[in-house]
């Protein structure tokens, strides 16, 4: 009988190890990267696998691509998109031998770049023959794409999404206001985001309100059940489905 008692607790005690638990990741992109200096080494200083996006017409872009790379970050293009203006920013109408040139020359300011997401972009986000060519461009290049949604009309993670391109679409900004409370609570918003589909995408600037938030939050991210993973394994995580506030069943809004 004890022996029979002894079992079945190691049994239990088996299922118990074996069981899943529920998994709640979140993963942080820090934009506009590469105007300063300062805030650049603040970005760089927060802890876990924070995601850099380097704008192109910046004056540190390179130099702060590559100290990012060499501090173990993911770094990523953050591309100039209509209504964005500058030397390599993509327009609507624009030839695709002219944007393809204008990508090549983004990415040779930004070394060590693993992928992009868009900087503004409302306007070109929602032109499918450009976004098509871009993804297509992505995967030959090894590229992911992340898409910032600065617009609902976008189609470029639906065109991503078509061609099997790795990518994510964002699901919170986190400092659209820009005050500590604010971004606290669209913070909060994304870890509830996370324990409710799995999973959260949170793209924020490098502004003082938002460095201060996540300087004090990250670290206390693990507490309420948060595992803050790099880009990669979100996309992984993620196999190129649509959240529910993008699309059906996996699928992304094909407007």
């Amino acid at each position: 009988m004890r022996y029979l008692l002894l079992l079945l607790c190691c049994l239990l005690a088996g299922v118990a190890q074996a069981a899943p638990a529920n998994k709640a990741y979140l993963s942080i992109i820090i934009d506009d990267l590469g105007q300063s200096s300062e805030r650049d080494s603040r970005t760089l200083a927060l802890s876990g696998p924070v995601t850099m996006a380097i704008m192109p017409d910046t004056p540190h872009a390179s130099d702060f691509a590559r100290q990012a790379h060499k501090a173990g970050k993911t770094v990523i293009l953050h591309m100039p998109m209509d209504p964005a203006t500058g030397p390599y920013a993509w327009h609507p109408g624009t030839p695709l031998p002219e944007l393809a040139s204008r990508l090549q020359a983004a990415l040779a300011k930004v070394p060590y770049a693993a992928g992009i997401n868009n900087h503004m972009g409302s306007r070109m986000t929602a032109q499918r023959e450009p976004m098509a060519w871009l993804m297509g461009e992505l995967q030959q290049r090894h590229l992911f794409f992340v898409d910032s949604r600065t617009s609902a009309a976008t189609v470029a993670a639906a065109e991503a999404q078509r061609i099997g391109l790795a990518h994510v679409s964002r699901d919170v900004f986190l400092d659209d206001v820009r005050t500590p409370e604010a971004i606290t609570a669209q913070l909060q918003q994304g870890v509830a985001l996370a324990h409710k589909q799995g999973s959260a995408v949170l793209i924020g600037h490098p502004y003082p309100q938002t460095l201060q938030v996540l300087e004090r939050e990250i670290p206390r991210l693990k507490g309420q059940g948060i595992e803050l993973i790099p880009l990669r394994q979100m996309i992984a995580e993620r196999g190129n489905q649509a959240m529910p506030a993008h699309g059906g069943h996996g699928l992304y809004h094909n407007r």
